[in-house]
């Protein structure tokens, strides 16, 4: 077999053992995995005149890093709108869509995404301290959490929205005022939807062009894989285009979404979907919900935030979602649930352990569990439940006082229970590591460092929130690494560096486990593999 590609003169870091191998070398075959390491002299001898040789120059090479939770078509399609992530006030909010709404054409949308509810500050969110700037604009603004969005009056008039509505998503809401009108808050996707469906859509071209270009922006950062929480849209259709014409930067692992109020033959087509793909992606797990999330009240808690809101599940009948958890399991389909709340979390693991019980053999995680009671630590490694985990929400989303939206809903003993990473770990859970992107910057490194300082990652000197919770260096390059790789099934051929695993590779002029945590994002990354073909190189390697 000819090979690929050999990088020569490199560090070999084995997240296994956290140490370097005594190796300097690698070769990855025409059939993307790798053939062989040894030293400089043998693996050159491999190559051919098709191959690429690349020295490194005692670069340090990992297995390439994995995000296990990120949504690249929609986050391709939200973040090209404007960007109110960095607003701190309403002023800033109103400054940004008056500026936005100077270079609108008549008539057209005006889209936002990345609105944090502290704006408000304590006010109700909505979007009466904007309607003198939107003033018969078209507008949708989705909050940070992607849970939920703030519509304008035109928006709302178009989309023929004009009272409360009843959706099968229990805690999905068009939220209005005392006298039932809608005050523009728009909670859970179903509620979205409303609006949305009656905005104007990108062409098929340029979602084409936005989600290639995302992955390619992956690529740069390190990325050589995710783990695809949707398949709304056009997804798998964009994701096969893309792999076709040898442009899918990433190497993507996609769950679809099972929502409330699927039947019978929806879930058998949710399991006959399943190991659909091409040569870099696949369909590979069902995504459900169990709550929506704190900042808006639709998270699903044991006792009441302090609005007296997050009260119930997103399932109006959680039994039925327990149902298909084991319908889903018996057919070895392994499911990743949002469950951020308490009393959400503790229903997945229940919901686990009784299809467990019924025997058969799937891996099952939950996503974000931003709150649990220490009861519920130990639960995750007796049932094989991952612990998927976005640590950079509680660095940016949160404060160490507990002044922000989130704690303060929480309350003091809840919001002391945030992202406990390092406690699930410690539980003997396998902690898998994501962004949530576009709900978080996607660029591994500040993954990886956020689960590290736990600070706000625009302000390094703030206090960390619950720094006791921090992962080590170690951990967290696990959890991009080899913990994505086991809860894909994938342990025997990703996450390693070895003859027989995958090409895929990630190229750091620094070494992440000694570089201070904060640090850590302005690591460079030098070179990013794919199956054995180079995605990204930087300039001068």
């Amino acid at each position: 077999m000819r090979t690929r590609l050999v990088l020569l003169s490199a560090r070999l870091l084995d997240p296994g053992t956290g140490a370097f191998l005594p190796e300097t070398a690698l070769a990855v075959a025409d059939d993307g995995r790798i053939a062989a390491l040894g030293d400089d002299r043998e693996i050159r001898a491999l190559a051919g005149p098709a191959t690429t040789v690349v020295d490194l120059k005692s670069a340090v090479v990992t297995p390439g890093l994995v995000d296990g939770h990120v949504h690249p078509v929609s986050g391709a399609e939200l973040t090209h709108g404007l960007d109110l992530s960095y607003c701190a006030d309403l002023d800033d909010v109103r400054e940004a869509l008056a500026r936005e709404v100077r270079e609108l054409g008549r008539g057209e949308w005006l889209f936002g995404w990345g609105l944090d509810p502290n704006v408000f500050g304590g006010r109700p969110v909505g979007i009466a301290p904007f309607d003198a700037v939107l003033d018969s604009v078209p507008a949708f603004l989705l909050l940070f959490d992607a849970h939920s969005a703030l519509a304008s009056r035109r928006a709302l008039e178009l989309a023929g929205v004009d009272g409360p509505r009843t959706f099968d998503q229990a805690s999905a809401e068009v939220v209005c005022d005392a006298e039932g009108r809608p005050t523009g808050l728009l909670q859970e996707d179903a509620a979205c939807e409303l609006v949305e469906r009656v905005a104007p859509r990108p062409t098929a071209e340029e979602s084409r062009e936005r989600l290639a270009a995302a992955l390619r922006s992956m690529a740069a950062a390190g990325l050589t894989g995710g783990h695809a929480m949707d398949a709304n849209g056009d997804s798998l259709a964009l994701y096969g285009e893309l792999d076709k014409a040898g442009e899918l930067a990433l190497r993507l692992r996609v769950a679809p979404w099972c929502q409330p109020g699927t039947d019978a033959a929806g879930v058998r087509d949710l399991i006959a979907l399943q190991g659909t793909g091409g040569a870099l992606w696949q369909v590979a797990g069902v995504k459900l919900f169990m709550d929506g999330t704190i900042d808006n009240g639709t998270a699903w808690l044991e006792r009441p935030d302090c609005h007296g809101e997050s009260t119930h599940a997103f399932w109006p009948d959680p039994d039925a979602y327990t149902r298909i958890i084991g319908e889903l399991h018996r057919a070895g389909v392994p499911t990743a649930t949002h469950a951020i709340g308490d009393a959400a979390v503790r229903h997945v693991l229940d919901a686990v352990e009784q299809a467990r019980a019924g025997g058969g053999e799937a891996r099952h995680r939950v996503e974000h569990i931003e709150t649990v009671p220490d009861d519920t630590l130990r639960r995750f490694a007796e049932l094989g439940v991952l612990a998927s985990m976005q640590p950079t929400h509680c660095c940016d989303f949160t404060r160490a006082d507990h002044t922000d939206n989130w704690s303060r809903r929480l309350g003091e003993e809840r919001a002391s229970r945030a992202w406990r990473c390092r406690d699930l770990a410690d539980s003997g859970a396998t902690v898998v590591l994501g962004s949530d992107w576009p709900i978080a910057p996607f660029p591994p490194l500040g993954v990886m460092a956020g689960a590290r300082h736990r600070r706000p990652s625009r302000d390094l000197g703030q206090a960390p929130h619950g720094p006791e919770q921090a992962l080590t260096a170690l951990e967290a390059l696990r959890g991009m690494t080899t913990a994505p790789a086991y809860a894909a099934g994938e342990e025997h051929e990703a996450g390693r560096l070895a003859p027989g695993f995958r090409g895929d590779l990630t190229v750091f002029g620094g070494n992440p486990l000694t570089t201070p945590a904060t640090d850590l994002p302005d690591v460079p990354v030098l070179l990013t593999v794919l199956d054995g073909r180079i995605t990204h190189r930087a300039t001068g390697v």
